[in-house]
């Protein structure tokens, strides 16, 4: 396993990689261009543009495998989604992985996914969704969405920084906070259903009350994180937004015991992904083969380093970093499902009309 880049500078190459798209793994064509030889069987998996594994690690599972894996990514898990709903009819590719928990509903009732038949791993059960319990989709990671502030810059203006979701309408804080859209970024809608969670149906309300003390919501979680927030290197000037619970470990600077940043806990929306077999697949059995990899020990001890969130199989050891500075919420804000597939869309729209004005 990699050990977590020390020095900020290298965390933020990191991060922007993971989270623009930049994927570590080569396109097949460069793949079977290294390789020689043979064509082998082809999967192809469609996927977020935040995947990422170690080219070694995939090519050491086609080389066992004997399959070719394509990856084809764009968008984050809102729009995988939607585009699996879409093609349903002429799947785009063999499997998918990435589709979260705030949509997974959807593609469910669409149809998009086959029966997936594979073993799951000690721990995966923790995190299945209710009402598919792993019939046709595995969860293959965690992570939780929580407002992270720079800790550096309270300091520096002697000045507390907010600890709950309450706070961030506190005039104290005005102007400080940025999130994503939650029309756009599977994060922002994760930080609308945490507040949908709290407030019940007085959310619109806490929505009021945080515009008006000029939370700034952009398009993605690169844009808040990387335009705007102090923390992320390019020199932003708001000091609170929304990341995530494993954000603190990237911001340690070189020869530091500290992170630079901190998570609320108690601001925290539990996300998990899954992965699944695309019904009408060309080759639903190599589709199968690669979900198997996904929950394979190896794959699990790198999604820290990798994709930026935690393992689901049990008994994966943490980076030290991560054990250290990525502290996981013990009671995260959670809505049932049934209820977000039913209610979603409404939230959205009237959402998007309080933030459009």
């Amino acid at each position: 396993m990699k050990s977590i880049p020390s020095s900020r500078g290298a965390a933020f190459l990191l991060i922007a990689a993971l989270f623009s798209g930049c994927s570590l793994i080569g396109t097949s064509e460069e793949q079977s261009a290294s390789d020689g030889g043979s064509t082998p069987e082809q999967v192809v998996l469609v996927t977020h543009e935040s995947f990422s594994l170690p080219k070694p690690l995939v090519r050491q599972f086609e080389t066992e495998s004997g399959l070719d894996l394509e990856i084809r990514s764009s968008g984050d898990a809102g729009a995988l989604t939607t585009k699996l709903a879409v093609t349903r009819d002429d799947p785009t590719g063999d499997l998918a992985f990435g589709v979260d928990n705030t949509f997974a509903s959807r593609a469910l009732e669409e149809g998009v996914f086959d029966t997936l038949d594979v073993d799951l791993p000690a721990g995966s059960g923790d995190y299945l969704l209710p009402g598919d319990d792993g019939e046709r989709l595995a969860p293959v990671d965690n992570a939780h969405v929580c407002v992270n502030v720079d800790t550096t810059w309270f300091e520096e203006r002697d000045l507390a920084p907010p600890e709950s979701l309450d706070d961030l309408t506190d005039p104290a804080y005005e102007g400080l906070f940025v999130t994503p859209s939650a029309l756009s970024s599977s994060p922002g809608l994760a930080f609308l259903l945490s507040t949908v969670a709290a407030y019940g149906e007085d959310w619109p309300s806490y929505w009021e009350d945080l515009l008006a003390n000029d939370a700034l919501v952009v398009d993605g979680w690169t844009d808040a994180y990387y335009g705007d927030f102090t923390q992320g290197g390019e020199g932003g000037d708001r000091p609170i937004v929304l990341s995530y619970d494993s954000s603190p470990a990237f911001t340690v600077a070189k020869g530091s015991q500290e992170s630079a940043t901190q998570a609320l806990l108690d601001t925290c929306y539990r996300q998990v992904e899954y992965a699944g077999v695309l019904e009408g697949a060309a080759n639903p059995e190599g589709a199968r083969e690669v979900v198997e990899f996904l929950l394979s020990e190896d794959v699990q001890a790198e999604l820290p380093d990798s994709m930026y969130v935690f393992p689901v199989r049990d008994g994966v050891a943490l980076p030290d970093d991560w054990a250290r500075y990525a502290e996981q919420p013990e009671d995260p804000y959670a809505l049932d499902p049934a209820q977000v597939a039913a209610e979603r869309d409404g939230w959205l729209a009237e959402w998007r009309d309080l933030v459009t004005g």
